[in-house]
This record gives structure tokens, C-alpha cells and sequence, in this order.
């Protein structure tokens, strides 16, 4: 007769005796605590300062330590930072990981079912890089943000468009208006200059087109209303260019108030060349972010394949400089949204998939992953042979998943980055190949020859 499971009647126990939950809208804050903590344990806040500052002080009084709170838009980001500066540990949740049960649903619920949940110890914080790093990414996210806006000006709803309007094909003999020709261009037909040749003559050396191509594409008709159209679109780009400009400044002066870690000049662990000096990007900082970067890190991330300066600072204010977060290289995958989700049924694998997230360096990893398919590294060489299998997106996915790995692998042991040639790692798979070949021709019964050349 088989055996009968054994079924307890387990009990819950408050893991946090001291929590909170707190439930936030755009006017108005819900808070609940312990019932024994006050005779009116749920109460409303409204959200501005003096608000805040009385919740805060309720809570205290109340002999709260930790507060969970439900991540909605940017609301949650005001009484965090007050919660955190007044000693509190704060738990900010993925809204997804506590649906309220069936039935009504309201704030005052919700405030008590994150009360209930963070006292069972059932709540986990989403991750959240240390104070000085979160600053460095609201810089970064701005910087992005003006980049975004100043190239809506050099696209076809605006510079584009004023230049086709006078038939100034401009576009088909440059690749980026925005470019040094493209700009000098543009500067001297606001200015007044309509004479094709002599805008010609303000080509850059290395531009791939000749002076007579470009002055046959400047050959236009010149009606006012449309220069000045190109000329206020003009003046919005060089805004946001200064714009940048402060950012970057104020992004340098966060660098220095960072504790180095690391010294670049250090003669037994140097820096090392710049491995892509030749690399240039209009938006790139200008100022040296490598040498800033390798004082945080010890460890020079450039190296790796794909990634560059700029999507380097934005992976470390995503990420930290601390991967003792994650326990192995396959949690970092998998917060980074790059490990596939297994559907399991049975001790069957039913489907296989990656899940949707919003992970910013994961993205990052994504766009690095993307130009490392037509280098000739060995990253390189996995791109394409995933790509043959899988397909494009499963191809980028997978190399983002294997940067990952290898970014990990760098910042928890300290490794410099020893990439290998795209024949090396041929050869390598193709052992790899013959192994696999032989254990299955051994399983079977067979030998595997070389074929006699």
C-alpha cells in the first residue's frame, strides 16, 4: 500500500514583526501598519512634502523598521528617499509579485495586503544600485533623453523636411546631415550662401562623395519660408548641443566625487591603450569616461567586443559595481531578462522563452550584441552560427546572454577581458563537434576515423 503524504497544518509566521506597507497614487499615499501599533493603523497621507515628512514621522512612531511599497511610475521615488534618509529599510516591489487576492480591490487593501506579505517575509526588493550609482543614471538618463530630442531636429519632420521642400538633396549624397559637412552646410545656407559650388568647397576631407556630386545635390530652390524653417531647426539642435554640454560637465563632476578604488597609473595593473581609439560617435562624452570608468571598476570593460564608452557608463548606473547581488552569473542573466523561462509540466519542458522586460542593460547588452555580428571575433563567429540556427532575434538574445556572462565573470573576480580570434573559436566548436561525434559513434558501437586525405 502506498504511502500517505504527511500534511502538516503549518502556520505563518511574521518573519518582519516591524512593517509596513504602503500603497501610492499620484495625490494621495496609503499607509497600514502592525494593528497593535496604533488604533487607526491604516491612514491616508497626501503627497506633498509636509505629507511626507508627517508619514514619515508616523511611521517612526509607530517603531517601524522596514517599508514595502508598490512601484508605480515615478510617484514611489520622493518618499523613498525621505524613508531611506531617515534610517528606514525600504522595499520597493514589482507590482506584478503582489496581486491583491479575487474580489474588491482598493487602496485601503492593497496598503494591508503589502502589509501582510512584507510581515510573512514574502516581499522581495527589486534591485536597486548604491546611492552614488543612482545618481550617476538619473545624469545618464538625461543625457539620452536630450540626445533623443536633439536628433528629432535632424530628421525629416524638421532640417529633412525644410531641405527636400527646397529640393536640397542633401540627404542622398550624405549619409548624416548631422555630420561635420552636413553642418557646415547648413550653417552657410542660414547664413545667406545659395552658390552651389562654394558650399561644395566646405566638404570634410574624408567625405566619400566628390565636390561636384555635392553641389548638384545643393542646386535648389531657395524660398524664405523654408530657410527659416531650417534655420529654427538649426537653432533647436545647437540648444540641445549646449544642453549636452552642461550634462556632460555635471557627469564629470559626479566621476570626481566617486572614492577611487583604483589607480590607472598603477605600473602593475595598468590601464592599457584605448583598444578602440578609432571608434568615434557625434555623441560620445567629451571628456576621458575610460579612465573614470577603470578607477570604479580596476578592470578595462572596452575590451569586451561591442561595447564602447558610452554603452559602458550606462551598464555600470544600471548594474553597479557590485555583483555580489547576484549570486552566480545565471541570476544576472536572468534579472537582466536574457535567461530563457522554462514552462515545466509533467518534467517536461513544454515551452521555452525568454520573458518581456524592460531591463535598460539589458537592452544595452541587446545593441551591443547586434554589432558584434559583423566583427570578426569569436563573439562574432557565435553571433552568425546562432543566427544560422536560431534566427536574428534569438541569435542577438543569446550573444547579449553571453556577454552578460562574460561582463559578470570580469566584475566579481577582477578578470581583464582574453577574447579570441574568430578562427580560434572556429576551431575550437569544431573540436567541440568531433568530441560529441566520437561519445555518440562510442555509445553505439563504432569508431570515429579521420577521412585519409
Amino acid at each position: 500500500m502506498p504511502s500517505q503524504p504527511t500534511v502538516t497544518n503549518e502556520v505563518w509566521s511574521v518573519v518582519n514583526p516591524n512593517a509596513a506597507g504602503l500603497d501610492i497614487g499620484a495625490s494621495e499615499i496609503w499607509a497600514c501598519v502592525p494593528a497593535d501599533r496604533d488604533p487607526n493603523p491604516v491612514r491616508s497621507f497626501g503627497t506633498f512634502t509636509p505629507d511626507l515628512l508627517a508619514l514619515v514621522a508616523w511611521l517612526k512612531a509607530c517603531r517601524i523598521t522596514t517599508v514595502a511599497m508598490e512601484s508605480t511610475g515615478v510617484y514611489w521615488i520622493p518618499i523613498f528617499e525621505l524613508l531611506e534618509e531617515h534610517g528606514l529599510q525600504v522595499y520597493l516591489v514589482n507590482a506584478r509579485h503582489i496581486k491583491n487576492v479575487p474580489g474588491r480591490k482598493s487602496d485601503v487593501q492593497d496598503c494591508q495586503w503589502i502589509q501582510r506579505l512584507h510581515s510573512y517575509g514574502l516581499l522581495s526588493a527589486s534591485f536597486r544600485p548604491e546611492a552614488e550609482m543612482v545618481v550617476l543614471r538619473s545624469y545618464l538618463r538625461q543625457r539620452a533623453m536630450l540626445i533623443e530630442h536633439r536628433a528629432a531636429h535632424t530628421r525629416s519632420e524638421h532640417m529633412q523636411k525644410a531641405l527636400q521642400q527646397m529640393n536640397v538633396q542633401l540627404t542622398q549624397v550624405l549619409s548624416d546631415i548631422s555630420g561635420v559637412t552636413g553642418l557646415a552646410i547648413i550653417r552657410a545656407i542660414v547664413a545667406g550662401e545659395r552658390n552651389p559650388a562654394k558650399l561644395a568647397q566646405l566638404r570634410h576631407g574624408r567625405c566619400q562623395r566628390s565636390a561636384a556630386d555635392i553641389a548638384k545635390a545643393l542646386t535648389g530652390h531657395y524660398r524664405p519660408e523654408h530657410v527659416f524653417a531650417l534655420k529654427q531647426a538649426l537653432a533647436l539642435y545647437d540648444a540641445y548641443t549646449a544642453q549636452l554640454a552642461e550634462c556632460d560637465h555635471q557627469i564629470e563632476q559626479q566621476y570626481s566625487t566617486f572614492k577611487p578604488r583604483y589607480d590607472p597609473d598603477d605600473p602593475d595593473a595598468p590601464l592599457g591603450p584605448d583598444p578602440k581609439i578609432n571608434s568615434h560617435s557625434k555623441n560620445a562624452p567629451d571628456f576621458d569616461v575610460r579612465r573614470q570608468l577603470f578607477r570604479l571598476t580596476g578592470i578595462d570593460l572596452m575590451r569586451v567586443d561591442g561595447l564602447h564608452v558610452s554603452s559602458v557608463q550606462q551598464l555600470l548606473a544600471e548594474i553597479g559595481t557590485d555583483m555580489s547581488k547576484w549570486p552566480t552569473d545565471k541570476h544576472f542573466s536572468s534579472w537582466l531578462g536574457l535567461a530563457p523561462h522554462n514552462d515545466i509540466t509533467g518534467g517536461k519542458v513544454v515551452r521555452s522563452r525568454t520573458l518581456k522586460n524592460h531591463n535598460r542593460a539589458g537592452q544595452v547588452l541587446r545593441v551591443a550584441a547586434q554589432s558584434v555580428g559583423r566583427g570578426k571575433s569569436a563573439l562574432g563567429a557565435y553571433f552568425r552560427r546562432m543566427r544560422a540556427r536560431l534566427g536574428v532575434q534569438q541569435a542577438i538574445v543569446a550573444t547579449a546572454h553571453k556577454l552578460a556572462r562574460i561582463i559578470y565573470q570580469m566584475l566579481k573576480h577582477r578578470q581583464p577581458y582574453q577574447p579570441l580570434s574568430a578562427e580560434a573559436y572556429t576551431e575550437q566548436h569544431r573540436q567541440h563537434e568531433i568530441n560529441r561525434l566520437k561519445r555518440q559513434a562510442a555509445q553505439l558501437g563504432f569508431t570515429l576515423q579521420p577521412q585519409p586525405s
